[in-house]
C-alpha cells in the first residue's frame, strides 16, 4: 500500500511539473489553465464591481498605457521566441483603483489592479513600470497555480499522513500532524510564496526593461517603499522578502535586465 501511495505521488509530481520561462525554474502546475482562468475572471468580475475605479483620468490613462506597453514587449518577445502558447490564454486589463493601500495585483489572465496609494511611492514613470512589471511577471510565470498546486500538494500530504499513521494513537496522531502543518507552512509553503516573489522581480525588471522602462529606478522605489513602511516585516514569518533583501536582489538583477533596456 505505502509502496503504491509512493509511486503514485512520485507520477503526479513528474507529469506536473514545468519550467518558468527565462528563469529555468521547475514548478508544479497541477490545475488546468481553464480553470484557473475561469476561477480568476469570476473574481476580478466580483473585486471590479465592488472596488470604485479611480476618477484621476490622467493617472489611469498612464496605467493603461505602461501596462500595455510591457505586456506588448513580452509578447513579441515570447512570439520572437517560439512561446506563443504562453500568453494564448492572456487578455490584458490595467485598472487603478480608488484605495490608499500601497498595493498592485495581477489575477490570472492578465487582470492588473494598481492601488492609488501607491502611485506617490512610484513617483515617475519607471517607478510605476517597476510596479506593473513585477505583477505582469507574476501572470507569465504562473505563479497563481503553482500556489494552488503546492496548496492541493499539501492537503494531499496531510490526508497521506493520517493513512500512513492509522495504526498509531490518537496523541501521536494529533502531534505529528500539527509538526507537519508547522513544517509545510514553514519550511515549504512561505519559503516558495518569497522565491516567487524574487522570481516575480527579477522578470519583472526584464519585462519592463524590453518596454523601454529603466530597471535601475527599482532600487529607488523599493528604498522609497521601504522608507514609507510603518515597520519592517519579519522575512522568516512573511511570504515576501524584507525590503532590506530585496534591494540587494534587485541590485544584483538589475545587469541582467539592462541587456534588454533600449531607451
Amino acid at each position: 500500500m505505502r509502496k503504491y501511495i509512493f509511486l503514485s505521488c512520485l507520477t503526479l509530481l513528474l507529469v506536473s511539473c514545468s519550467s518558468v520561462l527565462i528563469t529555468g525554474r521547475k514548478q508544479l502546475n497541477f490545475v488546468p489553465e481553464r480553470e484557473i482562468l475561469s476561477m480568476s475572471s469570476q473574481s476580478y468580475k466580483e473585486f471590479i464591481a465592488s472596488a470604485p475605479l479611480s476618477s484621476d483620468k490622467t493617472n489611469t490613462a498612464l496605467v493603461k498605457k505602461i501596462g500595455s506597453n510591457i505586456a506588448s514587449a513580452v509578447e513579441i518577445y515570447l512570439r520572437n521566441n517560439g512561446l506563443a502558447s504562453e500568453i494564448a490564454n492572456l487578455s490584458w486589463e490595467f485598472n487603478l483603483v480608488k484605495d490608499t493601500s500601497k498595493n498592485a495585483f495581477c489575477m490570472p489572465g492578465g487582470k492588473v489592479v494598481v492601488f492609488e496609494g501607491i502611485l506617490p511611492i512610484a513617483k515617475n514613470e519607471d517607478g510605476l513600470a517597476v510596479v506593473m512589471g513585477h505583477e505582469i511577471a507574476h501572470a507569465i510565470a504562473k505563479h497563481s497555480n503553482e500556489r494552488l498546486s503546492q496548496q492541493m500538494l499539501a492537503q494531499f500530504g496531510a490526508e497521506l499522513t493520517n493513512i500512513l499513521l492509522s495504526n498509531k494513537s490518537e496523541a501521536t496522531r494529533i502531534g505529528i500532524n500539527t509538526l507537519y502543518g508547522i513544517g509545510v507552512e514553514m519550511g515549504v509553503m512561505l519559503p516558495y510564496s518569497r522565491k516567487q516573489e524574487y522570481e516575480a522581480d527579477r522578470l519583472g525588471l526584464i519585462f519592463l526593461a524590453m518596454a523601454g522602462y529603466n530597471p535601475q529606478e527599482s532600487v529607488a522605489f523599493w528604498q522609497r517603499m521601504a522608507a514609507a513602511s510603518s515597520g519592517s516585516n519579519i522575512e522568516f514569518l512573511s511570504t515576501h522578502p524584507s525590503d532590506q533583501n530585496r534591494i540587494k536582489k534587485l541590485q544584483e538583477f538589475i545587469p541582467e535586465a539592462m541587456k534588454y533596456y533600449n531607451k
